[in-house]
């Protein structure tokens, strides 16, 4: 099996960037669906009913097949290589993968409020939302990199830089969208 380990680990990367594309895109369609609701009533329904059926095809055939495809080729490289749940910087990024999965799990939630028109969420509510799956990938993929090499507390602390850019860089917009009379 061990001659297989580059195709496996590429078929993961390839995983990987397909089920992030599902999680960076799917709150994006959610911020395009609420703001359609407060068009008019007829293009409100119009763009609703589009919006929903983005949001399945994006869900259902690309985020949750990736998901699964990527765990389960996950799990197979762990089978080959059983030495890495013995190494700290592993149990750092299972951890990570573990807060992906749960947000994954409640974009599912999500999602199926939005299916059934049950929208209680704001556009910037899903714009800082949005901004969870960046962190969680900034955090994996530097761990999967650096492995051992990586000082825990500075990483911590980069992570946490990071996210008070990204919550500047979302106030910063909101700040140029209402100078401009866009709804936020």
């Amino acid at each position: 099996m061990a001659d297989y380990y580059n195709y496996i680990k590429s078929l993961h990367l390839i995983f990987v960037v397909t089920w992030f594309a599902g999680l960076f895109y799917m709150p994006r369609l959610f911020i395009y669906h609420i703001e359609a609701l407060e068009k008019p009533e007829t293009e409100a329904r119009v763009l609703g009913n589009q919006f929903r059926v983005m949001e399945r095809r994006l869900w259902q055939i690309i985020t949750w097949p990736s998901a699964v495809l990527c765990i389960a080729s996950a799990l197979v490289l762990l089978w080959i290589m059983p030495g890495w749940l013995s190494q700290p910087w592993m149990h750092v990024k299972l951890g990570f993968v573990v807060l992906l999965i749960a947000y994954h799990l409640v974009m599912h939630r999500m999602y199926l409020r939005f299916q059934r028109g049950q929208i209680s969420y704001t556009s910037r509510f899903m714009r800082i939302w949005n901004e969870g799956a960046t962190l969680i990938l900034f955090a994996v993929v530097f761990l999967a990199v650096l492995k051992n090499s990586i000082d825990w507390l500075f990483g911590l602390a980069g992570l946490l830089a990071l996210a008070v850019l990204l919550m500047l860089g979302i106030r910063l917009y909101r700040r140029l969208r209402e100078r401009s009379g866009k709804p936020d």
